[in-house]
């Protein structure tokens, strides 16, 4: 039974995306966990096709994360309507703050002769995008938080949920502003962008997804980033430096640098921690910046095969004779967005020549400014 995850914290706009597909298959069903309505320890689950509800679950919660409890049931009823090949398409509608990575990975990762993952959409209001991207507030503050512990904002759960998938499903008031369909365009290129009317969108939704290959796009050491551009007012900078970031200068840069745009993302090397590949994740305003593993540099030349081939792939396009694949890889993208000045503040935290000079023995010793947030560098 061919599945399709369908993603958004837009509620309409993902509703109408699933009706759509509904209605575009025979014999399609919609499974949906609501996890507005959970009482005590049961959540409520709904299968419905094109004319109604069919069916009602209240699976017992045995973990008190809510994403938890989504992932122990689905499957199983997943499974369940399989049996008997009665229907010809399963839709996933996540609820509003569900990232689609996780659900797509873990139905990707079933029983391959009873379901098959064959394709992602995230539903957007385009009227909303700027809005939704410029939050900060925690999910918790607008009760879409999943767990207690769950720390994550809406501008950045938004922006992961816009950049996984292959499709996005559009809707809008009117007619889209051609500032937010290049907004769309630069921060997701390879995306297929469809009205949520559009006859294209069943076809295109089912047309197959391999995890693996997304899971890779995503993947800081070669993750598939923004390419440089200007439309509409929008901008997206790419700032690609080989030279070691001076820890001091950047982490009291850190707020203007991260104000400077509605999204970056990418990877970069500081001069304390020669090994260390980060991840740099922004959105409205909000940074994390974590340890994504080593460079691939960094490794035994033994190791470098066991490490996937877009690994190696996007470390020899990054290559240089002296450093490898260390690099500044960074993208920042957003309307009126000032790149000069961001370009300048940027480059004012690299290393200077006499602080490249003196050799990586030298630069572990520049500054302890990170290591708070990462750790004291092995």
């Amino acid at each position: 039974m061919p599945v399709v995850v369908v993603a958004g914290m837009h509620r309409e706009a993902r509703t109408a995306a699933v009706e759509s597909l509904l209605r575009a298959v025979p014999d399609a069903v919609a499974v949906h966990h609501d996890l507005d309505a959970i009482e005590g320890d049961r959540m409520p689950r709904t299968v419905r096709d094109a004319n109604g509800v069919r069916d009602r679950g209240r699976p017992r919660m045995t973990r008190p994360c809510a994403c938890c409890a989504v992932r122990d049931d689905l499957v199983p009823t997943l499974l369940t309507l399989a049996v008997g090949g009665a229907h010809r398409l399963a839709v996933v509608e996540l609820w509003d703050s569900v990232e689609p990575q996780a659900i797509a990975e873990l139905i990707a990762a079933a029983p391959a002769e009873a379901i098959e993952l064959t394709g992602v959409v995230t539903a957007v209001d385009t009227d909303s995008l700027v809005p939704y991207l410029s939050c900060g507030d925690d999910l918790a503050e607008q009760d879409l938080a999943m767990a207690a512990t769950d720390r994550r904002t809406v501008a950045d759960t938004f922006a992961r949920q816009l950049e996984y998938p292959p499709v996005l499903a559009l809707a809008c008031a009117g007619t889209p502003e051609p500032a937010d369909l290049a907004l769309l365009d630069q921060l997701h290129q390879t995306a297929r962008r469809l009205p949520l009317g559009s006859p294209e969108l069943a076809r295109v939704a089912t047309a197959g997804f391999d995890a693996d290959a997304a899971a890779a796009r995503h993947h800081p050491a070669c993750a598939l980033l923004p390419q440089e551009a200007e439309e509409h007012g929008v901008a997206t900078l790419v700032w690609h430096r080989t030279r070691p970031l001076h820890p001091g200068r950047l982490y009291a840069a850190l707020e203007d640098i991260t104000c400077a745009a509605l999204r970056s993302r990418g990877r970069l090397w500081l001069a304390d921690r020669p090994d260390a590949l980060l991840s740099w994740d922004a959105t409205g305003g909000a940074l994390c910046i974590e340890h994504a593993g080593p460079w691939l540099a960094a490794l035994p030349e033994a190791a470098w095969e066991l490490e996937p081939a877009a690994r190696r792939v996007a470390a020899a396009l990054d290559w240089h004779p002296r450093h490898g694949d260390r690099t500044q890889h960074l993208t920042f993208t957003a309307p009126d967005l000032d790149r000069d000045t961001l370009r300048r503040i940027l480059d004012s935290c690299l290393l200077t020549d006499d602080e490249y000079a003196a050799g990586p023995g030298a630069w572990r010793t520049l500054s302890t400014a990170f290591d708070a947030l990462l750790g004291v560098p092995a």
